[in-house]
């Protein structure tokens, strides 16, 4: 007993250290070390899987008036970051760590847990809260247009939401030149969107 307490304060004091010594490098255009982000990713995921493990989902997500409102919330607050059909990156995207999954190919098949991020955001990353502007109603109207949103196409995209995204909120945005998009953290999701990956929120 007495090794093992010893082991465990010369480890709190080495932790302590490495914090206070500034060595960690948490500028965004560095990733996580390996461990560090699987440790993350797997922390996220099941914090969300649990936290959204009594949500009711309202039986109504594929009626048209939810999808064509959460269309219009989805191009002014979500876009910028998690992309549009026809959109291959924005400015404000490039910039984020993790990298925000791109909803217009992944979508979600787990709505409960889209909700829950939608509505809380998630902490490390660029994931807001949206709950603390929007109410339930409105949150899963962007829920209901995220699981249908990988079955449209750029026209079918604008004829719904009105616009090709806000631009403002992420800069310029560059079209799908044939080219694959760089690597996305799949937590960032903070966007749940296959029951074997979350996430990121943006």
């Amino acid at each position: 007993m007495r090794a093992l307490f010893l082991v465990l304060l010369i480890l709190l004091i080495a932790g302590v250290a490495f914090i206070y010594s500034g060595m960690y490098n948490v500028g965004a255009d560095k990733p996580h070390w390996t461990v560090t982000a699987q440790a993350l990713a797997t922390l996220r995921e099941r914090s969300i899987a649990q936290a959204a493990t009594n949500i009711a989902v309202p039986s109504d997500l594929d009626s048209d008036a939810r999808i064509r409102e959460g269309a219009h919330h989805y191009a002014q607050m979500c876009a910028a970051c998690h992309l549009t059909p026809g959109m291959r990156s924005t400015e404000l995207r490039q910039g984020l760590y993790p990298q925000p999954p791109d909803l217009a190919k992944l979508g979600t098949d787990r709505p409960a847990e889209a909700f829950w991020v939608i509505k809380h955001g998630v902490k490390l990353t660029a994931m807001p809260a949206w709950g603390v502007s929007h109410n339930d109603d409105a949150i899963w109207d962007m829920v209901a247009f995220i699981r249908k949103l990988p079955e449209l196409d750029e026209n079918a995209f604008v004829s719904l939401a009105g616009t090709h995204g806000d631009d403002g909120h992420g800069g310029g945005h560059h079209h799908d030149d044939g080219h694959d998009d760089h690597d996305e953290h799949d937590g960032h999701m903070d966007m749940p969107a296959t029951p074997a990956s979350a996430s990121s929120t943006h």
